[in-house]
């Protein structure tokens, strides 16, 4: 369960600040890298981590340049906004 509040501004430039320049790259690869580093850094279990990466991409937190059902454009980056 994701708490009202948790401050996702903060945790996308906390993402933005832990990932190389660069990074993320790939839709599948990229939410992974992502869940992975809030599950790491911020002690989230690894369900909690997901939705919180679904939430920031719905809110438009987390925005994927490509198109993630086509592999030539599914290798694109991700744009981490935290000023949405």
């Amino acid at each position: 369960m994701i708490s009202d509040d948790l401050d996702l501004r903060q945790l996308t430039a906390d993402l933005k600040h832990m990932l190389a320049p660069g990074e993320p790259v790939g839709y599948l690869r990229g939410k992974s890298l992502m869940r992975n580093l809030l599950v790491e850094t911020k002690g989230f279990s690894e369900l909690e981590a997901e939705e919180l990466i679904d939430t920031l991409e719905l809110r438009g937190f987390l925005r994927f340049l490509g198109d993630p059902t086509e592999r030539s454009i599914a290798d694109s980056h991700w744009e981490l906004s935290p000023h949405s």
